[in-house]
C-alpha cells in the first residue's frame, strides 16, 4: 500500500504540472484572432508562451529536486496573483493560481515521505 502511495506522489505533481502547462498554454492561442500578419502572429504566440515555458522549467527542476519544484511552483501562483491583483474577480485567480499551489503541495508530500530503505532480503 505504502508503495501505491509513493508512485502517486512521484507521478501526480508531474503530471499535473504538464497539464497545467497546457491549460496555460491554452491562453497564448488568443494571439491568433487578433487580426495580425503571420509572422506578428507567431512572434506573439511566442511571447504569450512564456508562462508555459517558466512551468515546464519548474516542471523539470522539481523532477530532480523536490523541495525546490515546490518553492517554484508556489512562487509562480503567487506571483500571478501580484500580477493580476485588482484585474480579476477572485475566481480567476484561484482557477490559475490553484494548480501551481495543488502542484507545489504535492512536491512538498513526496519531498517530506520517506523513502523505504531495502532490507539485506531485498537487495
Amino acid at each position: 500500500m505504502k508503495l501505491d502511495v509513493r508512485r502517486l506522489l512521484f507521478w501526480a505533481p508531474r503530471a499535473l504540472g504538464i497539464l497545467f502547462a497546457a491549460f496555460i498554454g491554452l491562453f497564448a492561442l488568443d494571439i491568433f484572432s487578433e487580426g495580425y500578419g503571420f509572422w506578428e502572429a507567431v512572434a506573439g504566440f511566442l511571447v504569450h508562451l512564456v508562462p508555459t515555458y517558466l512551468i515546464l522549467i519548474a516542471v523539470a527542476v522539481a523532477w530532480r529536486w523536490l523541495w525546490l519544484g515546490a518553492l517554484l511552483f508556489t512562487a509562480l501562483g503567487a506571483a500571478y496573483i501580484l500580477m493580476a491583483w485588482g484585474q480579476f474577480v477572485w475566481t480567476t485567480h484561484l482557477i490559475v493560481s490553484g494548480p501551481a499551489f495543488l502542484v507545489a503541495a504535492l512536491f512538498l508530500a513526496d519531498w517530506f515521505l520517506p523513502t523505504k530503505k531495502p532490507t539485506s532480503a531485498e537487495r
